[in-house]
């Protein structure tokens, strides 16, 4: 797909989940969105710095758990849990590729406590038309990267998130109408469950 589809693909997500207006929200008041946030459901959008889209389903049970189910051809899975993160291939018959939770910037939005007043965290804060974008970093590993996030408010919704990896690679999550307060059990987040339910 070439960077003129993927603009337009960007641009008409955003803009169709957008209010005509809106202000800058504090910083705060996201905090405390992001902390009210127990459970949640929503289709994405990934768009990779390759340029490679992919969609699928986000589920997220803060706090610690999250879960990227793709849809075919993809069909991969990305899950955290357990302080973990895990990479299931579905071409593969080998465990997951896994690393520590606390290395990526998505723990920053699954922390227990979201508190993006701390000193250092938030590295820009502005408001681009209707939306407002934060962009945060653990402030004792600014080098394990950061992440991006856009809301809107009226009221406060997370609709999209930039990871740019401690290398500068970046990972695009455009995100559908978020269910909130869905019922998930633990086990969408287990990483030992789920390799022994693919017998690896």
């Amino acid at each position: 797909m070439n960077n003129f589809k993927i603009i337009a693909v960007v641009a008409a997500l955003c803009i169709s989940a957008a209010p005509v207006a809106a202000e800058k929200l504090s910083l705060s008041k996201i905090s405390t969105y992001m902390n009210g946030l127990a459970t949640a459901r929503a289709e994405f959008t990934q768009i990779s710095d390759d340029g490679t889209i992919a969609t699928g389903q986000l589920f997220i049970r803060r706090p610690g758990g999250i879960r990227f189910e793709y849809n075919p051809p993809e069909e991969s899975l990305v899950m955290a849990g357990q302080g973990r993160v895990a990479v299931f291939d579905a071409k593969s018959n080998q465990p997951p590729q896994m690393f520590p939770l606390k290395r990526t910037p998505l723990n920053l939005i699954l922390a227990k406590n979201v508190d993006l007043t701390r000193a250092k965290m938030v590295v820009a804060h502005s408001e681009e038309g209707p939306t407002t974008v934060v962009t945060a970093q653990d402030p004792e590993h600014p080098d394990y990267g950061q992440i991006k996030m856009v809301f809107t408010g009226n009221p406060v919704e997370l609709r999209q998130w930039v990871v740019i990896d401690g290398t500068g690679q970046t990972t695009t999550v455009v995100l559908g109408q978020l269910e909130k307060d869905v019922p998930l059990g633990q086990r969408l987040f287990n990483i030992a469950a789920e390799v022994e339910d693919r017998g690896l």
